[in-house]
């Protein structure tokens, strides 16, 4: 019982970290075009990720029905800022991202949030396992639920979690092995990276599989 108080206690306090760091601060930036995104989703990101948002290829994320907070966020991530390295570190994304405008960003998000994902699949590989990660966690390590933060069927929370189920088991895998590594490292307050230190490689498989069949 102590050791399910301490998962559940780590769960919250990551959830309330989540909510000081981002929750968005008020603006009198233009309101988001979702249509203007389409049209610049179709010209930079649909060859990776498809105009719908729905990526063919498990190394590209499926982005439709991601929440638009998020999306930005991550687009925001990949740019570097006057001079400043980009917080987030790829070569292709950081390209595609930097001709775009803050306002751009932000239409672009709220295109790919508006679409429908095609969810995947779970596979059969250790899932009993995986469900027991996502649901419970660990205690033995103190490693707190995913559920948690992300809710029972993987939706997340818009400005706070992102949405993670039906995604790639391949790209949910690599990322947490990357926030594991620290070779990413734009989680507010390091949430991640210290979820995915307890974590063993079967255990961010595992857990990866079952993530993939959440609806």
């Amino acid at each position: 019982m102590m050791h399910r108080f301490i998962v559940l206690s780590l769960g919250i306090a990551f959830a309330v970290a989540a909510q000081a760091a981002d929750k968005p601060a008020a603006s009198n930036a233009p309101k988001v075009d979702a249509a203007k995104g389409q049209q610049i989703a179709a010209q930079i990101c649909a060859a990776c990720h498809n105009p719908d948002g729905n990526s063919a290829l498990a190394a590209n994320p499926k982005l439709a029905d991601q929440h638009a907070d998020y999306l930005y966020k991550q687009l925001k991530n990949f740019k570097a800022d006057d001079g400043k390295p980009a917080e987030r570190i790829n070569p292709i994304m950081g390209g595609m991202v930097a001709g775009l405008s803050d306002q751009d960003m932000k239409n672009v998000a709220a295109w790919y949030a508006s679409q429908t994902q095609k969810g995947e699949l779970a596979k059969n590989q250790a899932i009993e396992a995986g469900q027991k990660l996502y649901r419970a966690g660990n205690a033995g390590k103190g490693l707190p639920a995913c559920a948690a933060c992300h809710g029972p069927a993987g939706a997340g929370i818009p400005a706070q979690y992102p949405r993670i189920g039906g995604q790639f088991a391949e790209y949910t895998e690599t990322q947490l092995k990357a926030f594991r590594s620290g070779e990413r490292a734009n989680d507010p307050n390091k949430m991640m990276r210290i979820v995915a230190d307890k974590m063993s490689d079967a255990e961010i498989k595992a857990v990866s599989d079952y993530i993939a069949g959440l609806r």
